[in-house]
């Protein structure tokens, strides 16, 4: 709880200064303060922006926007953009780096565990072969295992709600040591 106390009061103060910005580099510049520079997360339970799609960040947005995905941050960071807005952020998101894998390379035999559980349940067949996402699908390749871990539970055990419930539809026959294995997997693709 702390740590949203502490996130949702930097976005407060980010709001403020990016209220004057003329740019959308400017303007993102809150974006980063919790996002990290260029959108490559540094913070735990944090999602890199980078490289994300376009179509599904725009969805995201709208969905704090109108409290459709509850985080107080990003509620109140969003509630004042326009639809204009929306879509000029998720474009700019959009042409950020994608984040790179982490150092370690993994441990080849969970990472092979995992490759066949995503070919398994068909994790390729929205998110793509390099699991680059696709208009509303969301870009997971090297996204921070810590958010993986922990989307893919909510979305499992119903606790977040997407736009739609095609991922938890997909997650329900997958266990709770497979979800570990594919965020560790798609955390270190190469």
């Amino acid at each position: 709880m702390r740590k949203t106390k502490m996130m949702a009061a930097l976005a407060f103060a980010l709001i403020a200064s990016s209220a004057i910005a003329d740019t959308i580099e400017q303007r993102a510049a809150s974006c980063f303060g919790c996002h990290g520079e260029h959108g490559q997360s540094q913070i735990d339970y944090t999602p890199s922006l980078g490289g994300q799609q376009a179509a599904y960040a725009l969805i995201q947005l709208f969905m704090f926007r109108e409290k459709l995905r509850i985080f107080e941050p990003m509620n109140e960071m969003a509630k004042a953009l326009s639809d204009d807005d929306l879509r000029t952020f998720s474009d700019f998101i959009a042409k950020l780096p994608k984040p790179a894998p982490p150092a370690d390379a993994g441990d080849p035999a969970r990472l092979q565990r995992a490759q066949a559980l995503a070919k398994q349940y068909h994790c390729n067949a929205c998110h793509n072969a390099d699991f680059s996402g696709r208009d509303n699908v969301p870009r997971i390749a090297d996204q921070r295992e810590d958010y993986l871990l922990k989307t893919l539970r909510e979305y499992k055990d119903n606790s977040r709600h997407g736009y739609d419930a095609t991922m938890a539809e997909a997650l329900q026959p997958v266990t709770p040591e497979q979800i570990a294995d594919l965020a560790y997997y798609i955390a270190r693709l190469r």
